[in-house]
């Protein structure tokens, strides 16, 4: 029981969460006084998504995870995957943009909207802004930055500094994962923009991407990466033997959330194609046959 009642932490990223809560509940409040019962519901049943993910991002970086991770590598792969994958995943389900921007008096929404998509100071901004958001752009990025961090040099700077561990490692992973995710999880007013087939590829490709790191930290070595993990004070495991259970988790972990995720998908782009045989033409790239019933000759 002390695994779990100790060892708690205080993180920037709680005070963060607590403005982000404040802002929701005044725009949810908001736009209820002009909304139908109906569309007010929804928006509360799409908050509870927002609210465990940001819950899941707490248990993250303030728990007795946050703490474990710094002693064993196998911990920081649990974090890692309830940063990028877990917590971005339900805060896009939640679709909390509408309400966030509603927290806001009018007169304000309006002028700092006309100041950002207008004000030619915030021309870079929109560029960053339109190029994270294209569809393949995002999940190839998502997958970058998931290896770059992994990269012993990387991993072992963000373990001894805490900034980077936070600011930059943290940061990137989730808010890489919220763009990822929004090529997938419908988020209103926010449509995905990748295809069914490309959104097919995107989950499939992630999910070999950790499979081919996993092996690479467990079958294709005989010793531990991450100096940061050597010799630690009252830790019996070895480096290596964390470093193998780490990648164990990444391996079975990564069908966690792709097999839910492929079903989801699927699922949905049959219902939108009229018909498993017709998402299967659209993958392959198949147009209708040129020959039909209609056309064959009548004798």
């Amino acid at each position: 029981m002390s695994y779990v009642l100790d060892n708690w932490s205080f993180d920037p990223f709680v005070v963060v969460v607590a403005v982000v809560v404040v802002l929701h509940e005044l725009g949810l409040a908001h736009l209820k006084a002009r909304s139908r019962a109906e569309r007010s519901r929804q928006r509360r049943l799409r908050s509870l998504a927002f609210y465990g993910g940001l819950v899941m991002l707490l248990l993250a970086v303030a728990s007795p995870i946050d703490y474990w991770a710094s002693d064993y590598f196998f911990v920081h792969m649990i974090e890692h995957i309830l940063i990028m994958f877990f917590a971005p995943v339900l805060v896009v389900a939640g679709a909390p943009w509408l309400p966030l921007v509603h927290a806001f008096p009018v007169r304000v929404r309006r002028s700092v909207g006309r100041a950002v998509l207008l004000g030619g100071w915030a021309r870079p901004l929109r560029g960053i802004g339109r190029f994270l958001s294209r569809g393949m752009v995002a999940v190839v990025l998502f997958n970058v930055i998931m290896i770059i961090w992994h990269i012993p040099a990387l991993f072992d700077l963000a373990e001894r500094n805490q900034a980077v561990h936070i600011w930059l490692m943290h940061s990137s992973f989730f808010v890489s994962g919220v763009f990822f995710w929004l090529q997938i999880v419908p988020s209103y007013p926010i449509k995905p923009k990748l295809t069914a087939s490309r959104q097919i590829g995107a989950i499939l490709s992630t999910n070999l991407i950790m499979t081919i790191m996993a092996m690479t930290l467990s079958l294709f070595t005989s010793s531990s990466w991450y100096s940061a993990y050597n010799h630690l004070p009252g830790v019996t495991l070895s480096p290596f033997a964390d470093q193998q259970i780490g990648a164990a988790i990444l391996w079975v972990c990564g069908d966690f959330w792709a097999v839910p995720a492929l079903i989801v998908v699927i699922r949905r782009a049959i219902g939108e194609e009229g018909g498993g045989n017709a998402l299967i033409d659209r993958v392959l790239g198949r147009r209708a046959s040129a020959v039909g019933f209609e056309d064959i000759p009548r004798v």
